[in-house]
């Protein structure tokens, strides 16, 4: 099957109406990606494809494929969305799927709602059912495949929601069409119909107001706050990280200015500088550079141990989401063995009916085939003696016999044989009947015997490729719910190992520096040479220190701006969760009231 040319051509409307480039006319105008990262730009809100469009095709179609993964529910998917290839070849089912999803994402991250209100009805429909179909399906295992089928399918013109809802229904849910009142009834919250203020007869403002949609629409906005939160957290650390480093060198410059202006004084009383205490200013300083990169690793270690923290974080939320879907298979496939077991349990009792009514329609004819046989021995002994009767009567005529009593006796005995044999003609008749009948009705059983045999076989093969192919999902879900825990406890372990040393080993090198410190304090009454020779040095020393601690200060500023920017972000995070927070009670408290209403519906529905 190829690309369906309503859906296709409902894309490039949607295409052409946000003008970010020349209206194209036709898909195959897509495949240098150039439109496609416009439109990235214009949900972005930035310029950040400017450069890519200078690069070539492979490089726009590399950047438009890694934000399609980035932007998706669960971007450690291993699926791929898009075929590299196929797009380099010119496939425009490949380019109608970018187009799909890029339609998906610009509406996620959509701030004009009226913007709908350019497109002509039958465009918002077939654009209604396009996100809803995504929405619904973005959480399958073969995302994909539902795809490509999507879009080759011939869409069902209805204006009835119930028929588009049936439509995009996934399929092992067709069979079972249930009435979901809830799933289309729009959020009436004060904030939500500013936002979304559609017309109400628009089938975008409707899909636009479910609260499928706004949940959707609500979990990527947090997802993209914590990023924010994550990336701002980073560059905080980063500049922590820098702050300590620039506060070790000031401290270990201090530290020698301290010790320069020690040996200054002593250097008078004490011309000769032992040897040992040089050994020991040399261990002291490299023990204390050691001591500082140590702190520096460890700091190191705390930002990578939050990273992998919330990247745990974001495995266990992964993990949470396929559990679920393990679940929702098994109860699956416990009902598709309860429907196989009652279909063979079925067919077992109709093969048993069926024998039994077999065995009983054999019996009754192999009993008609013996009364026949019998009815068939008497007629031809009596068409014997018929025979023999008539050859008597005709000789009789011929020479007449004296005695008329005896000619009497013997004609009425031929009308009573005459009359048997036509009573044994019609029994014949009436049993060859009886058995064309059972022949016939035997032939008809057998005949659907066959029918309903081949039917079975052919429901027994559907559920069984059913079962497998739901056990085949069980086992990769299993599968990969399993990699996730075991990467998540090894990464865990690593970081837990990796932290302990570097304790143990700080731990180690504080305990020796301050042997050192001891060491060196019982030898200080020795070191009185240095004054006058480190004066210079003293003085370069302070000037350096004098640059460190401007660099310092510029740092500290900087510091503070970012902790402000940080507090001002976290206020807004925080006055966004209250918003979102307020909109979902008004959402749950209205979602209680539309239960009512739907009840009432759905008895109007039903009557």
């Amino acid at each position: 099957m190829t690309l369906h040319a309503t859906r296709a051509a409902t894309l490039l409307s949607w295409v052409n109406g946000l003008h970010v480039a020349d209206p194209v006319e036709a898909l195959l105008q897509l495949q240098d990606c150039s439109v496609f990262i416009k439109i990235i730009d214009s949900i972005h809100g930035t310029e950040e494809g400017q450069q890519i469009l200078q690069q070539p095709t492979p490089e726009r179609l590399d950047f438009v494929c890694s934000f399609l993964q980035k932007n998706r529910k669960h971007p450690s998917s291993p699926e791929c969305l898009v075929s590299v290839q196929k797009v380099m070849e010119g496939s425009e089912l490949e380019l109608a799927k970018i187009t799909m999803l890029l339609l998906y994402h610009s509406t996620m991250s959509s701030k004009s709602p009226r913007a709908w209100e350019q497109f002509e009805y039958k465009i918002q429909a077939e654009l209604a059912i396009i996100l809803k179909f995504v929405l619904d399906h973005e959480d399958g295992l073969n995302l994909n495949e539902d795809l490509e089928n999507f879009l080759q399918k011939a869409p069902v013109p209805s204006s009835c929601s119930s028929t588009i809802s049936e439509e995009l229904s996934p399929p092992s849910h067709q069979a079972r069409r249930e009435v979901r009142f809830l799933e289309l009834q729009k959020v009436a919250s004060s904030s939500g119909n500013n936002f979304l203020s559609g017309s109400p007869a628009s089938p975008m403002g409707d899909i636009l107001q479910t609260p499928q949609f706004q949940m959707r629409r609500l979990k990527k906005q947090l997802a993209d706050e914590r990023n924010n939160r994550d990336e701002l957290e980073l560059e905080l650390a980063e500049s922590r990280k820098l702050l300590t480093e620039r506060d070790a060198q000031i401290a270990m410059m201090q530290q020698r200015i301290d010790r320069l202006a020690l040996l200054n004084e002593k250097q008078a009383a004490s011309p000769l500088e032992p040897k040992e205490l040089e050994e020991l200013r040399g261990k002291n300083e490299s023990l204390t550079m050691r001591l500082h990169e140590t702190l520096k690793q460890c700091q190191d270690l705390k930002t990578e141990k939050n990273q992998m923290d919330r990247k745990i974080n974001q495995l266990s939320e992964e993990n949470g989401d396929l559990s679920f879907k393990l679940r929702e298979f098994a109860s699956h496939l416990q009902q598709l063995q309860g429907a196989l077991n009652d279909l063979t349990e079925e067919h077992g009792k109709s093969t048993q009916e069926w024998m039994e009514k077999q065995a009983h329609l054999e019996k009754e004819l192999s009993t008609a085939m013996q009364d026949k046989k019998c009815l068939e021995e008497k007629n031809e002994i009596l068409q014997g003696k018929l025979s023999q009767l008539e050859e008597h009567l005709a000789r009789l005529q011929e020479n007449p016999p004296q005695d008329k009593g005896e000619v009497l006796g013997d004609v009425l005995q031929l009308e009573t044989l005459k009359q048997e044999a036509a009573t044994l003609a019609a029994d014949n008749a009436q049993l060859q009947a009886r058995v064309e009948a059972l022949e016939t009705e035997r032939g008809q059983r057998e005949a659907k015997i066959l029918a309903e045999r081949g039917h079975f076989e052919e429901e027994k093969q559907q559920l069984a490729g059913l079962i497998a192919e739901l056990q085949s999902s069980l086992s990769s879900v299993s599968q990969a719910k399993e990699e996730l825990e075991q990467a998540s406890q090894a990464q865990g372990a690593q970081l837990s190992a990796q932290v302990t040393t570097l304790t143990s080993e700080v731990t180690t090198l504080n305990a020796t520096v301050q042997q050192q410190n001891q060491e060196l304090a019982d030898l200080k009454q020795q070191a009185k040479k240095e004054q006058a020779q480190l004066a210079q040095t003293l003085q370069q020393q302070e000037q350096a220190s004098q640059g460190l601690r401007h660099q310092v200060e510029q740092l500290s500023s900087s510091l503070k701006q970012k902790e402000q920017q940080l507090e001002e972000a976290t206020k807004e995070q925080e006055a966004t969760r209250r918003d979102h927070a307020q909109q979902l009670a008004t959402a749950a408290e209205e979602r209680e009231v539309f239960k009512g209403q739907g009840w009432i519906f759905s008895k109007c529905y039903y009557l």
